[in-house]
């Protein structure tokens, strides 16, 4: 009876575990139109995004415009992002395409080196973030979602998490100018 037990504890255990287990960026490979981040984020770029917080709730709202330019396998994505409360905040990514869709990325306020890669129309980028939270500073990991709709529109759907906790997401609608 306690072998049976047991063996049944660890089976849940197990499916538990598996269940947790997230998509792979290589489940998308066949999804179409393919996506190059080179080509993609060549341009202006307009954006609209919510952080909902664990719960849900939206608690910013926020619009982002991106001049993003590439030099062979080296790329800018300049960042303007106004928060909802009139606030503003500039990111500028240092991206690296590495070969086979990998790429690497830098900005100010990433600890260490981002990294990510494409498959069909998606892209998974993983990074830490050193966010401001009132008179701190959150190391806060982000799994970084981005699916390309049309050669105009993608959208783009992040977890944050801090010592694996799950803190909430960010949600993003982009637009190419034509």
């Amino acid at each position: 009876m306690q072998r049976r037990t047991l063996l049944l504890a660890t089976a849940s255990a197990a499916l538990a575990a598996s269940g947790c287990a997230g998509p792979s960026v290589n489940d998308y490979a066949t999804e179409q139109p393919a996506l190059d981040l080179r080509q993609y984020f060549n341009g202006i770029i307009d954006a609209w995004g919510i952080f909902t917080d664990r719960s849900g709730k939206v608690v910013k709202r926020f619009t982002v415009v991106m001049n993003c330019q590439w030099n062979g396998e080296q790329g800018v994505l300049d960042e303007d992002f106004v928060y909802s409360d009139g606030t503003r905040q500039k990111r500028i990514w240092t991206l690296t395409h590495l070969g086979d869709g990998r790429y690497s990325g830098q900005a100010g306020d990433v600890v260490g080196t981002a990294q990510g890669s494409t498959r069909g129309n998606a892209f998974n980028w993983r990074y830490t973030l050193a966010l401001p939270v009132n008179d701190q500073v959150w190391q806060v990991q982000f799994d970084d979602w981005m699916y390309l709709m049309n050669e105009q529109v993608m959208l783009n759907k992040a977890s944050m998490s801090k010592f694996g906790i799950f803190l909430g997401e960010v949600t993003l609608s982009f637009t190419k100018r034509a």
